[in-house]
């Protein structure tokens, strides 16, 4: 009898109810929820044939597709830990993680990811004979941490050092992905368009996870493009959760096909996830989709949702929302501070971090999970962030805060989207540097866009520089990678203005 308290339980109930319903679209056709149920088992029995025992690591190098849902589902009925990395890290950057995490075995999800193929053939790993999947096989070391009822571990962007991997257990996605389901009021009768990778917590436990309890079809998407996502939408979606990022870039795509609207798509809820709205910019997308924009926020070591909005289009309201239900939020912060660190308790705050007690010990005290993030709540309970404690730029003594800069940046109307980050000057204070991707920085006029800010920012707030590129570093998310900044644009850094 199937463990109804582990995440599998929830696919093998859907086949059960409706098993000719759609459950999976991908590139390579639609499939079925007796489909799926099946593939999760046969894929089950392979894992232990290679050995997966309870509390093993599987890892699965991965992008969207039918085999990364399945192998994440199939790890939980064997009793495993599924390990979802992107595919498209580097060789080194999987080999930490592997040294970390310790895996029985490795499953690439080569047909859906060229990058999988690569890193498959690197391993000479093996066709193991069951659809388009290739397996190593390896022999961990002992284990050395409490992982009992964890179903998931992920590890999360953008870490330095020695890896961070978030233990998640079964309760932890059940809980978010129930909150995600009922915050959006999903059905089986919807259509979810999923290009947020479900190797990230957003894609995982909003997505993957929220259609899986409500029974909605999910259409996968490898990797995001504009034109695709456009596409999609005119074809029938119904609910599309994204980044800010995903967002300019299709209004962008748009723009440049003519069109100023989102007509004749299904669409009825979209939202933003990942970064603070600013008005201006929330006006603009509920005017392109039609739409009420809503706003949420969490982390992966929160299992997504903290908090969410449930705004009527044209609302003033940019924040992230009152906390979600069972979730408490608390504001951790100095006296006479207009902002603090903000913590939050529940069903939702992750087991631990993976082999680092010590880590695990600083980050959750007495369940309240310390977020590092800084924001505050207004009298009607909302949340509002407004930046990473660690991203805090102190000019000239004042706090400022990059999302505030940002947003009065892509108010301009040739801005797609911007970051802002400091840097510290030969004077030992900090340059608020800002990096604008627009459609032509060749062409783009930086001295006016500084003028456009003056009035919008106090002095401190300003930018010391701007620099307009035509990409900025991302995540699959599509979440801009601030801490690549530097590197990736060196060469301008060190030109004189």
């Amino acid at each position: 009898m199937q463990d109804q308290s582990h995440i599998d339980a929830v696919i093998a109930g859907q086949a059960g109810r409706s098993p000719a319903a759609t459950a999976i679209i991908d590139s390579a056709g639609s499939t079925t929820f007796a489909q799926y149920d099946a593939h999760i088992t046969a894929a089950a029995g392979l894992l232990k044939t290679a050995g997966a025992q309870p509390g093993d690591r599987v890892l699965i190098v991965a992008e969207n597709c039918l085999a990364t849902a399945v192998f994440i589902f199939a790890a939980s009925r064997a009793g495993a830990i599924a390990v979802p990395v992107n595919a498209r890290m580097t060789a080194p950057e999987i080999a930490r993680v592997v040294d970390h995490a310790q895996p029985r075995c490795i499953v690439y999800t080569s047909a859906c990811s060229a990058e999988a193929a690569i890193h498959a053939a690197d391993a000479s790993a093996q066709d193991i004979g069951f659809g388009p999947f290739h397996m190593t096989q390896l022999d961990p070391a002992p284990l050395d941490a409490d992982t009992a009822d964890v179903a998931v571990i992920l590890y999360t962007t953008g870490t330095t050092g020695a890896p961070k991997g978030v233990m998640l257990t079964h309760a932890n996605l059940l809980f978010a992905g129930n909150l995600s389901m009922n915050l959006r009021g999903m059905t089986a009768g919807d259509h979810v368009y999923g290009v947020l990778p479900l190797t990230h917590i957003f894609g995982l436990a909003s997505v993957l996870l929220a259609c899986a309890i409500s029974g909605a079809t999910l259409q996968l998407e490898t990797r995001f493009t504009p034109a695709k996502l456009h596409a999609a939408l005119l074809g029938g979606a119904t609910v599309f959760p994204a980044v800010p990022q995903m967002h300019a870039l299709l209004m962008q795509y748009a723009a440049d096909q003519g069109l100023t609207r989102l007509e004749g798509a299904k669409l009825r809820y979209v939202s933003s996830g990942a970064a603070p709205l600013d008005p201006a910019w929330k006006a603009k997308a509920e005017g392109f989709y039609g739409l009420p924009l809503q706003n949420g926020y969490g982390m992966t070591e929160s299992t997504a949702g903290v908090s969410g909005t449930r705004n009527t289009i044209g609302s003033p309201d940019t924040s992230a929302g009152p906390p979600l239900p069972g979730i408490e939020v608390r504001i951790d912060a100095a006296p006479g501070a207009d902002a603090g660190e903000v913590l939050t308790r529940g069903a939702h705050v992750m087991k631990g971090y993976f082999r680092a007690p010590d880590l695990t010990a600083q980050t959750v005290q007495d369940g309240w999970l310390r977020t590092g993030d800084l924001g505050k709540l207004d009298a009607a309970g909302n949340l509002h962030i407004v930046g990473r404690a660690k991203e805090l730029i102190i000019r000239g003594g004042f706090n400022v805060y990059p999302p505030e800069v940002e947003a009065a940046l892509n108010d301009h109307p040739d801005v797609i989207q911007c970051a802002v980050i400091g840097a510290k000057n030969a004077v030992g204070d900090e340059d608020i540097l800002a990096f604008v991707q627009c459609r032509d920085p060749l062409a783009f006029d930086t001295a006016a866009l500084s003028h456009f800010a003056a009035a919008r920012l106090s002095g401190y707030k300003r930018p010391t520089r701007i620099f307009a590129v035509d990409a900025l570093p991302a995540a699959p998310t599509g979440k801009i990678l601030k801490h690549k900044l530097l590197d990736a644009f060196a060469d301008r850094l060190n030109q004189k203005d």
